[in-house]
């Protein structure tokens, strides 16, 4: 995405997470920057991924996607919003990577030496 593209998403300005009284507010924001972005993806064809919340916007699920020689590789994307987000930077899940490599895939180590050890 260019710097012109970035410029054209607007920027959250409420600092709340789930715990605050503020989160519905900020949850607004998130959600017009979110389509911000999607529309911008839609119109340059660089669609890479669909997600939706719960209702309190703090469980998110989707699919993401990615194509490769002609191949799309698709995967199911899980994040939670933290409760002292957006200091705490949100942990994207991929659960089909899950123990692929211990250095890119959450849990991937951990997953492994628990297998090992049993």
């Amino acid at each position: 995405m260019s710097a012109h593209g970035v410029e054209e998403i607007p920027v959250c300005s409420v600092s709340a997470g789930p715990r605050s009284p503020e989160w519905k507010e900020r949850l607004k924001e998130e959600y017009i920057s979110l389509i911000a972005y999607i529309s911008q993806n839609k119109r340059s064809d660089k669609e890479w991924f669909k997600i939706e919340s719960n209702p309190e916007g703090t469980a998110w699920k989707g699919r993401c996607w990615y194509i490769h020689e002609m191949v799309k590789y698709e995967f199911q994307l899980l994040f939670d919003i933290p409760p002292t987000y957006p200091l705490t930077p949100i942990e994207l899940r991929l659960p089909e990577l899950d123990g692929k490599t211990s250095k890119m895939y959450r849990y991937g180590a951990a997953k492994r030496e628990r297998t090992e050890k049993r």
